[in-house]
């Protein structure tokens, strides 16, 4: 029997030699190593050996075993490096790289993210699938209140829904943390609002809240100055406007002008005491002022955009122009 073996080591040699590529050696491997492979039928037959040559049959399968599996293993090594050469010829010239450039609207957010920064804020984020809860009712905005109609929501549950507005990150910071806090939560908003030039049912928006002791309408009124003359330009004059927002109170509407005209492009008031009791805070210890932005509206603005619809629909002539 230990003859067979050595028959099997010739044959096995004999078919390496012949080898030229992987898959070959693949199926050479499985012919001699894999379950139903020679070195297992060897194995098989060794109840056919006589007792006393059991011991050095079994070794002699053994070695050649370890034998074939380690000329397969050089050859494989061999083969997958020459292949690997095959792949790429070094005298060709190499193939240019072309750079990514950053969307129009995520330069904006940068921007209002550095600019938020430098005045102190702190930037913090929260889920875009959130509870009414956040949404509405801790904002001052119960089930009943008709100011619900100026968002058209997009509800998943009845009590969960795809956030309207950033300003329940307000509600869960402010629930996470005592004051005085400043922090300021860029992110991306969902409403049922058709998509046209100038609306889109998925947007970015950003807003900043500041909570502390005597916090005044002309705190508010200093940073926002701040603010748009950094986005527009030294020249930047603001006005406001009375709104009427539930969270805030008062409520304004802030216009800029940069030289080109008055455009309104934020929303602010000084925090609604109904907010602070949502959250714990006794509005006659703290106050506070928010302010909203809409990022899309600034790029428009600075890129000179007449159609909201050109950031969504990734044309990369668009975004190489901007």
């Amino acid at each position: 029997m230990v003859k067979k073996v050595d028959e099997i080591r010739k044959k096995f040699k004999d078919e390496f030699n012949k080898i030229s590529s992987l898959k070959e050696l693949e199926d050479l491997r499985i012919r001699y190593l894999g379950k139903k492979g020679e070195i297992t039928n060897l194995l098989k037959k060794i109840k056919e050996v006589a007792p006393e040559d059991r011991k050095a049959f079994g070794q002699a399968v053994n070695t050649l075993k370890v034998e074939i599996q380690n000329l397969i293993k050089e050859a494989r090594e061999k083969l997958e490096k020459k292949e690997k050469s095959r792949k790429f010829d070094l005298t060709l010239p190499g193939k240019p790289l072309i750079a990514g450039k950053k969307h129009p609207l995520i330069k904006v957010m940068e921007e209002l993210v550095e600019i938020a920064v430098g005045l102190g804020f702190e930037i913090v984020d929260g889920p875009e699938i959130e509870w009414e809860y956040y949404n509405f009712e801790a904002l001052n905005i119960p089930e009943y209140h008709p100011s619900r109609d100026m968002w058209s929501t997009l509800f998943i549950t009845d009590k969960m829904l795809l956030r309207t507005h950033t300003s329940p990150v307000q509600i869960r910071t402010m629930e996470n943390r005592k004051p005085p806090l400043k922090v300021f939560h860029p992110g991306r908003v969902y409403r049922k609002d058709p998509f046209d030039a100038s609306h889109a049912p998925a947007f970015f928006q950003a807003e900043g809240l500041y909570v502390d002791k005597n916090v005044s309408f002309a705190d508010l009124k200093a940073t926002l100055e701040m603010f748009t003359r950094e986005l527009f330009g030294p020249q930047t004059r603001i006005r406001f406007l009375p709104s009427y927002f539930p969270f805030t109170e008062p409520s304004t509407e802030v216009l800029v002008n940069w030289g080109e005209g008055w455009l309104e492009i934020l929303g602010a008031g000084m925090v609604h005491p109904k907010v602070f009791e949502a959250v714990g805070y006794d509005p006659e210890e703290w106050t506070g002022y928010a302010f909203g932005l809409g990022p899309d509206r600034i790029a428009m603005i600075k890129y000179g955009i007449d159609d909201i619809r050109l950031f969504y629909e990734n044309d990369l002539r668009f975004i190489k122009e901007l």
